[in-house]
């Protein structure tokens, strides 16, 4: 039985080869817009990642995260949890190993990840992150 790991890296292969995966995606770091445990995202190969882009990224050295880059400096990428209230992650260009670019839901509907709407409210939830911890306890308390 293949680990977390194991499939994780098994879906930057296909990617690389130039496939679109769905990758189950668990935890909270990502709410509101994608719901751990129960959505999934569709991964594909990064072309030129840029601030916003939801992404599947190697981060500190130690683990694989889904997170949106919030900063861009040179080949230095700042990444963060939309559910995060705190703390970001550190990686380069060359770690991000893929991008969201749609989510599927639980009824298996599918959402992308860039149109324009999700885009402005992304940048809104950035600027919210003062009032986060409040905002999502509401929404987790839904």
């Amino acid at each position: 039985m293949k680990n977390g790991k194991d499939v994780i890296e098994e879906a930057i292969r296909l990617v690389d080869e130039g496939m679109s995966v769905v990758l189950p995606v668990n935890g909270y770091s990502m709410l509101p817009f994608i719901i751990g445990g129960k959505e999934s995202v569709i991964l594909e190969k990064p072309v030129e990642p840029k601030v916003g882009d939801i992404v599947l990224a190697w981060v500190d050295r130690s683990r694989y995260v889904v997170h949106r880059i919030i900063h861009i400096n040179g080949s230095n990428v700042t990444l963060m949890g939309d559910g995060n209230i705190i703390g970001t992650e550190h990686c380069t260009l060359s770690d991000i190993k893929a991008v969201a670019t749609h989510v599927v839901s639980s009824d298996e509907k599918i959402h992308d990840l860039n149109n324009r709407w999700r885009r402005r409210a992304a940048r809104l939830w950035f600027w919210l992150r003062p009032i986060r911890r409040y905002i999502l306890a509401i929404y987790r308390r839904l």
